[in-house]
């Protein structure tokens, strides 16, 4: 099916791969430095993350987004920590990793987020504690 989420997955596994052929460009040129830093910060993030199975409530969107961004920055570190321990840091090396992972988590179901698929309903008989009486002098 040619759906938006679909396609917002295709787009985020191609981006992995949209970033190493940008490091074939001349080095400085934004053209080559953004795609590879907008990758590297939420490519792998949010193809984890997105989309959830049973949907996310209005306001869990920003909340999963935000969680994106480290998610893919620990990613990130952790690759460029074991390649620098093995000493065959580069940047393709760096980024063919990254692209892979996030190319396979593309395929598969966002991971499961329990507390932004719920509702942000209160169950009947909840109270909260902004809601509580309180006594005479304002305590418990």
């Amino acid at each position: 099916m040619n759906t938006p989420a679909n396609r917002a997955r295709a787009a985020v596994a191609a981006s992995g791969w949209l970033a190493l052929a940008a490091t074939l460009l001349p080095g400085g040129s934004p053209l080559r430095w953004v795609p590879v830093l907008l990758f590297v910060c939420l490519g792998p993030g949010l193809a984890l993350l997105h989309p959830q199975p049973r949907g996310l409530r209005p306001g869990a969107r920003l909340e999963s987004f935000a969680l994106a961004a480290p998610l893919s920055l620990s990613l990130a570190a952790l690759t460029a920590t074991v390649l620098f321990l093995i000493g065959g840091f580069s940047v393709p090396a760096f980024l063919v990793p990254l692209a892979v992972l996030t190319t396979v988590a593309a395929l598969l179901p966002g991971l499961p987020l329990p507390a932004a698929t719920r509702g942000a309903v209160e169950p009947d008989g909840a109270a909260s504690f902004l809601s509580r009486e309180r006594g005479p002098g304002g305590g418990r």
